[in-house]
Formats: structure tokens, sequence, C-alpha cells
């Protein structure tokens, strides 16, 4: 399947986006229903959480695209794959986090990872960025102890403003204050792949559920 052309950028406070998801049943959709379970948050075109799911076949991925095309772009190609560990889901984390992960088979949610968000360099549309404290919240109500939550950016005040979010949250503990080198997941975004390749840092932070 080729790449398909989507805008890049989505009001995710737009009427148009309001309509909460309504989750799958997961047992049919993971035959693996006891694995740990990998949420991304923002997967575009999913390839991050194809490559992760064909190299770690002993866990669940799923990842959440406001963008409906670039989610069915994502299924064709895990189809193409034969992968039973992987699914992308339609959904604005805005109305719908909450709902997907309440749905989520409780303590198979291990990691949610947040990955280059749009930064939204407007004040006025600050409002408009992923991570606010109420998706923290929310993480925090249902992500189990010991859970992790895997943040990067390329632009270091994107990276230290989601930081900054968790840090607010007595829930979450940082596993160390100092950017971590290099990427713990091992597989690396397109967008990444790109930073790297322009010699950018890349600014990356875990955060626990205590």
């Amino acid at each position: 399947m080729s790449r398909i052309k989507v805008r890049q950028h989505v009001n995710p406070l737009s009427i148009i986006y309001k309509e909460s998801l309504i989750p799958p049943d997961w047992s049919v959709v993971y035959p693996g229903l006891t694995a740990p379970i990998h949420l991304d948050i923002g997967a575009a075109y999913g390839r991050f959480l194809l490559e992760l799911a064909q190299h770690n076949p002993d866990w669940n991925y799923l990842g959440i695209e406001i963008r409906e095309a670039l989610v069915t772009h994502a299924n064709q190609k895990r189809d193409d794959a034969n992968l039973t560990n992987l699914h992308y889901v339609f959904g604005n984390i805005n109305t719908s986090l909450a709902t997907l992960l309440a749905s989520l088979p409780t303590e198979k949610l291990r990691r949610i990872s947040i990955q280059y968000p749009d930064p939204c360099f407007k004040t006025r549309h600050a409002k408009r960025r992923v991570v606010q404290p109420e998706l923290v919240n929310d993480i925090a109500r249902y992500l189990p102890s010991g859970g992790e939550v895997f943040l990067q950016s390329d632009l270091e005040w994107v990276a230290q403003e989601m930081c900054d979010r968790f840090s607010e949250n007595p829930a979450f503990r940082r596993t160390q204050l100092e950017w971590i080198e290099p990427n713990p997941l091992s597989i690396p975004t397109e967008r990444e792949v790109a930073t790297l390749n322009k010699g950018l840092p890349v600014h990356r932070a875990i955060w626990v559920r205590e």
C-alpha cells in the first residue's frame, strides 16, 4: 500500500472530534489477551508499533490516532504482516482516553508512549497540546503500579512541558533527571530517524506509576 496523504495537524477541540470512541471486544482483537499492553498515543502511520509488534510477539500493541485515514492505513499494514498482537483505533484522546483505558484488561496495560506530539506553537493553541493535566490524571487512574510512560520529542521545550505535567501529579516518579540516551525501546519512529540524521538531539524521559 502506498503512503497516503493526510493533514499533518488537526484541531482536537473541533466539534467533529467530540464523539467518544466505542472500544472493541479486546478478546476478539487480541487472541493472546494475557500479554502486557503497550499503548501509543498519536500513532500516526503506525510504523513504530508495527516494528515493535514484529520484534516483541509476547506483547500486545495498541495505537490511538485522531486521523481516521491513518488508522485504516495502519490496520491494513498490520493485516498485510499477519500480526495478531497489534491494533489501531480511531479516536480523540481529549474525549476518548479514559473510555479506552477503562476498557482494557485490568493490570495488562504496562506502558504508554507519547512521541513527538504536535507542539501547537501559538500560545492561544496551548489547550490543543496532547499532555494536559486531565490526560495525566486519566493515566494515573488506569495505569497499574509499576507501569511506565515514555515521552520523547525533538523539541526540548515540548519534552520539558510534558515532563512538567507529569511532575505535577504525585502518582508518577521520573526514572532519571537527565534526558535518556539512547532510546530504550530500540525501535525509532520516523520522526526520530529524521531528527538523528540531521545530527539533532532527541529528548526522552520515562515516568513510572508509583
